[in-house]
């Protein structure tokens, strides 16, 4: 039985780390989007809250002098390689990825606080930021725990 269980498992972590690659693009994108307005000098508008501006002006939104969202970027970028690495079996990077999506996720709690008690207003690019590395954060839980339900089995 646990035979017929284990490739189950395999496909399974697969596939999560497929979809964390996938969602990682949603943050990559939102993030270089942020950056390429934040170095044009150009304003973002919000659509659907109203405090994209006072955010992204906020002396949070850069660290020494580079867009946070240049720093989001790279780190999706990350996320996006592990996890496509991580799905083709490469198991050295199984160990980095939550490493980096668990820093990700801190630092997304630390700049909700920043948002809803410093500045006072919410992003709806960074709110997109935050609900992305929620989830990659849920699939890299996943993931793990269908890695260890794999070794449980062999």
């Amino acid at each position: 039985m646990a035979e017929t269980n284990q490739p189950t498992l395999a496909r399974r972590a697969t596939a999560l780390y497929g979809a964390v690659a996938l969602v990682s693009l949603i943050g990559l994108a939102d993030s270089i989007y942020l950056t390429v307005e934040h170095v044009s000098g150009r304003s973002v508008r919000c659509t659907i809250v109203s405090g994209c501006s006072e955010v992204l002006s906020s002396p949070y939104a850069t660290v020494r002098g580079i867009p946070l969202a240049a720093i989001g970027a790279i780190a999706y970028f990350i996320v996006f390689s592990l996890a496509t690495l991580a799905a083709f079996g490469y198991k050295g990077v199984g160990k980095l990825l939550p490493l980096i999506v668990a820093a990700m996720f801190l630092t997304t709690l630390w700049l909700l606080y920043l948002q809803a008690f410093v500045i006072g207003h919410f992003c709806q690019f960074c709110l997109l930021s935050a609900l992305v590395t929620t989830t990659l954060m849920g699939l890299v839980i996943a993931a793990l725990r269908a890695k260890v339900g794999n070794l449980a089995t062999d």
